[in-house]
């Protein structure tokens, strides 16, 4: 009863802060934004621990590595564009997979973060289920991970439009790859109300990203630390 209750929760807060957001257009509309804070406030409100909520809605939670695998619907019909432009695709993926590691580390530093935490914001922009593998192979802890994989796909629905408006970005491929590479699932959300070649594209960035720094941040990790 516990499971089908949290799960129609959490079902029903997210198609009604879709339905807001595509009759308003506005980010905090976005479910991104709203299930998080209604279901805390739920919560809160109600005296629920995390732990209740997360045993009922943890279907919802198995069908993120699926629902990733089903971006290679659209990476079908755009195979032939992808595969001139793979190599400045990868090349591009691959500085921004190293810069957002190393970035992530810079600022565990500057703030002086216990290392458990400062673990904890590097995979912040690779996609929630390889985000959550990648934080417990270098050792932090993956709600504090899930934090920032939200901001951070929030952040880039937000900033990667104005980024593409203020350098006048045309091409299709230029605006999957700037929103694929830094803002994961959500970015790719965004690329696909863009287009289907953007929404193509940056489905494959997205995934390479996952790839390289669920390969790299092990390795990486030890080295700089």
């Amino acid at each position: 009863m516990k499971t089908l209750f949290f799960l129609s929760l959490t079902i029903s807060i997210y198609f009604i802060s879709k339905w807001a957001y595509g009759k308003t257009n506005k980010i905090y509309f976005s479910p991104l934004v709203i299930a998080p804070l209604v279901i805390i406030m739920f919560l809160i409100l109600f005296n629920i621990p995390y732990s209740s909520y997360n045993e009922g809605s943890k279907w919802i939670t198995a069908l993120l590595q699926p629902a990733t695998v089903a971006l290679a619907i659209p990476l079908y019909r755009f195979y032939p564009i992808l595969k001139k432009y793979f190599v400045e695709i990868i090349l591009s993926v691959l500085i921004g997979s190293l810069s957002a590691i190393y970035l992530a580390y810079l600022l565990g530093k500057l703030l002086k973060l216990e290392s458990t935490l400062a673990h904890s914001i590097i995979p912040y922009s690779i996609t929630s289920p390889i985000a959550m593998d990648v934080v417990n192979l270098i050792g932090g802890v993956p709600t504090i991970t899930a934090v920032f994989v939200i901001m951070t796909g929030v952040l880039g629905m937000i900033i990667g439009p104005y980024y593409i408006q203020l350098f006048q970005i045309k091409s299709d491929i230029a605006k999957g790859v700037l929103l694929g590479t830094t803002a994961h699932g959500a970015g790719t959300a965004k690329a696909l109300e863009i287009g289907t070649g953007a929404g193509a594209v940056s489905s494959v960035c997205m995934i390479l990203a996952a790839i390289i720094s669920f390969i790299i941040s092990p390795w990486l990790m030890s080295f700089i630390l």
